[in-house]
């Protein structure tokens, strides 16, 4: 059975990239090419969940992450991006 999309979220363009810890970086390798990782690093997401602004590459690793459409990120809403999730 399909997940059904919570929270329908805009992906922000940003000048400065994130700072993405190397854990994220390391489990998408081989899921998208160096370019496109880099490209958005420079992208993020007003998550519904954790309340604050998230790069795109935690929202994609999250296990909340259904897909990404036109610019625009389906959510399940039920568990944020781990490193922004309080214990």
């Amino acid at each position: 059975m399909e997940r059904q999309p919570k929270y329908f979220v805009q992906v922000l363009q940003r000048e400065k990239a994130f700072n993405v810890p190397k854990e994220v970086t390391f489990s998408l390798k081989g899921v998208m090419s160096g370019k496109m990782m880099n490209r958005m690093k420079h992208e993020s997401v007003q998550c519904p969940v954790v309340k604050e602004e998230v790069p795109f590459l935690d929202c994609f690793a999250c296990e909340s992450f259904i897909r990404r459409v036109k610019g625009e990120v389906h959510c399940f809403g039920s568990k944020g991006p781990s490193r922004f999730t309080k214990p």
